[in-house]
């Protein structure tokens, strides 16, 4: 009896570890995909490919953690492509025009992601200004200082190392940029499942009246969040940096769609208060498989985002019919 106990206990606890917090119909979908694609395809379940997808994704999934946080608490990062674009400058102009190493070129762009994310922290919790709004100030802001740095032009060539990053596999399939985007996955993961800190986002995103009068500290939490969002888009930045060797003020244009839209599928409620990186991971996915199978088929640039549109629709509606 005490075996069985143990047993149930034991597979209890794996649920609750593994828990996708409603994100099951995007797994379910995520895999119909894959199957329609396999068959649909000659390429599609290659080795190759599939590395490619994962290559792929490592931007839009460090900026969907970071946008993960700031859903659950019931807010909007709409400026995350405009800091990716931002932080990518700063480091470029630093390392190759003002001659510092380019790790603390990296660094002083990260500071400055961050920065931008505490000014739209505070905007909002200080002077009460939409989310929206707010982030959509910082967005505008963020985009005009990445093209002042360098009055519009791209920076190009970094050292041989950077680069490196994004190519090199390691045991035949990992690069350095891949596993960066898996250990935020991991933080992000058990940051919100095992912190009270994280646990307090979900209070918060439930209703911030309750949470603050539970003794939860609502504007410093709204304020970190918004910090680590811009940190990781930050971190993006530095990504994509590596991947093309290059930095260009027009770079994260329309990524903070495809963000939200990668948060959103993977079942994170848009009011808050649900949803949890597993499904993010699930969205992301399903964003990068999507694109790459309908590049694959021929399918147009155009047209590709017609269908994402379709998707995010299918999903938020699929989420207010299961609210009723």
């Amino acid at each position: 009896m005490a075996t069985t106990n143990k047993a149930a206990n034991a597979g209890v606890g794996l649920g609750r570890l593994f828990s996708l917090r409603g994100a099951t119909g995007p797994l379910v979908g995520l895999v119909l995909l894959c199957v329609f694609l396999s068959f649909a395809t000659e390429s599609f379940l290659s080795v190759r490919n599939l590395l490619n997808i994962l290559d792929q994704i490592t931007v839009l999934g460090i900026m969907a953690v970071g946008m993960t946080f700031v859903i659950l608490i019931g807010g909007i990062d709409l400026a995350v492509g405009s800091v990716l674009a931002l932080a990518m400058m700063v480091m470029g102009y630093l390392s190759n025009d003002m001659g510092l190493p380019l790790q603390l070129a990296i660094v002083v762009a990260l500071i400055v992601a961050a920065g931008t994310g505490a000014v739209s922290g505070l905007l909002v919790t200080a002077f009460g200004v939409p989310a929206f709004i707010a982030t959509l100030a910082m967005m505008s802001v963020a985009r005009g200082l990445a093209n002042m740095i360098t009055d519009g032009q791209q920076i190009v060539g970094f050292p041989g190392w950077f680069n490196l990053m994004a190519i090199i596999r390691y045991g035949g399939f990992l690069t350095l940029t891949v596993g960066l985007m898996l250990v935020v996955f991991a933080l992000g993961w058990a940051f919100l499942r095992y912190t009270s800190a994280g646990r307090s986002l979900y209070a918060i995103g439930g209703n911030a009246e309750v949470a603050r009068l539970a003794g939860i500290n609502v504007k410093l939490a709204t304020i970190g969040v918004y910090v680590v969002s811009g940190l990781l888009a930050g971190l993006a930045g530095v990504v994509l940096a590596a991947r093309l060797d290059s930095v260009q003020p027009s770079s994260g244009f329309t990524y903070e769609l495809d963000t939200i839209a990668a948060v959103v599928i993977g079942g994170t409620s848009l009011s808050g208060g649900t949803g949890g990186i597993p499904g993010t991971i699930i969205g992301v996915l399903i964003i990068g498989v999507l694109r790459n199978g309908l590049n694959l088929l021929g399918v147009s640039p155009f047209t590709q985002q017609v269908v994402i549109g379709l998707v995010i629709a299918l999903a938020v509606a699929a989420e207010a019919l299961k609210k009723k």
